[in-house]
């Protein structure tokens, strides 16, 4: 008849275990470990370890504040507005603002840069009458109509007795 087998493991050393991996991790994660201690060095340089430091240090007095004040009527508006605000981005399609974005310096530029000659009517309905404008004066208009159309309707919504500004 057969005899059974015995089978000892030996019981498993966890501590020795991580003490071996721990040994090959510089080796086999060199590029991650520079990288790391890279990231922490920068970290460090621009007192990005200090502020975390202080930040855990007075965490519950942070807590407390955040607590106290995020139960006023304030910020209860005013969270309920990031979250409208939230919506509305996203449903603008990304490329939307960059037009925007990128003539804001240029404009700014232009209307504080000292002119040759005076700003004069006849001048500015010359610009305003050329293709640029007059797209920009569209997208504008466009804006404002479907602002007041928005306007229009809240109005309609709206009880009677609100004061009149």
């Amino acid at each position: 008849m057969a005899q059974p087998i015995s089978l000892e493991a030996a019981p498993r050393d966890a501590r020795e275990e991580l003490r071996r991996r721990l040994e090959c991790a510089p080796e086999a994660h060199a590029e991650a470990i520079l990288a790391a201690f890279e990231l922490l060095q920068e970290m460090h340089e621009r007192g990005l370890l200090d502020l975390a430091r202080g930040v855990l240090s007075t965490q519950d007095e942070i807590l407390e504040t955040l607590a106290r004040n995020a139960s006023t009527p304030e910020a209860l508006r005013a969270i309920r507005n990031l979250l409208s605000w939230w919506r509305i981005l996203g449903r603008i399609e990304t490329g939307c603002f960059q037009p925007i974005f990128e003539a804001i310096p240029e404009g700014i530029t232009l209307a504080t840069s000292p002119r040759a000659k005076p700003v004069t009517l006849l001048g500015l309905l010359r610009r305003l009458t050329s293709k640029e404008s007059l797209r920009a004066l569209a997208a504008a208009t466009d804006f404002l109509q479907t602002f007041g159309q928005r306007l229009l309707a809240t109005e309609k919504n709206a009880p009677r007795n609100r004061p009149q500004p």
